[in-house]
C-alpha cells in the first residue's frame, strides 16, 4: 500500500508517468484541478479573514489617532476621502487655522559654498 500511495504521489509531482494511459494522465490532471482550485479557496478564505483583521486595526488606530490628537492639541493629518467617509469623527474640520509657515530649500555642496540667504524685512 505504501508503494502505491508513494507511486501516486510522484505521478501527481509529474515523476514517472512514461507508463500511464490517456485514462490515467486525465485522472491525474482532474485531480491536480481539484486540489489547485481548494488551495485558491483557501488562499482566498484566508486573504478574506487578514483584511477584515486589518479593517477593525485600521479602525482601531483612527480613533486612537483621533483620541491622541484631541488630547494633545494637535490637528490630525488629512485624511484621504475615503477615510474621511469611513472615519467622519477624528476628521471634522479645526476651528483654529493653521499659520505655521515653513519655508523648504535645497542646497547642493559645502556649507561655506551656500549662499547666504538674506531676510526680508
Amino acid at each position: 500500500m505504501l508503494h502505491l500511495c508513494f507511486h501516486s504521489f510522484r505521478k501527481l509531482l509529474g515523476e514517472g508517468l512514461g507508463s500511464c494511459s490517456i485514462d490515467e494522465l486525465q485522472e491525474i490532471e482532474k485531480q491536480l484541478e481539484r486540489s489547485v482550485g481548494s488551495v485558491r479557496a483557501r488562499k482566498t478564505q484566508v486573504f478574506k479573514e487578514q483584511i477584515q483583521q486589518l479593517k477593525e486595526k485600521e479602525k482601531t488606530l483612527v480613533a486612537e489617532n483621533g483620541r491622541l490628537s484631541l488630547k494633545y492639541g494637535i490637528c490630525p493629518q488629512p485624511a484621504t476621502k475615503d477615510q474621511r467617509e469611513k472615519h467622519p469623527e477624528p476628521y471634522a474640520e479645526s476651528s483654529s487655522p493653521s499659520n505655521s509657515e515653513v519655508e523648504t530649500e535645497l542646497f547642493i555642496g559645502l556649507p561655506e559654498t551656500r549662499p547666504r540667504r538674506i531676510s526680508p524685512t
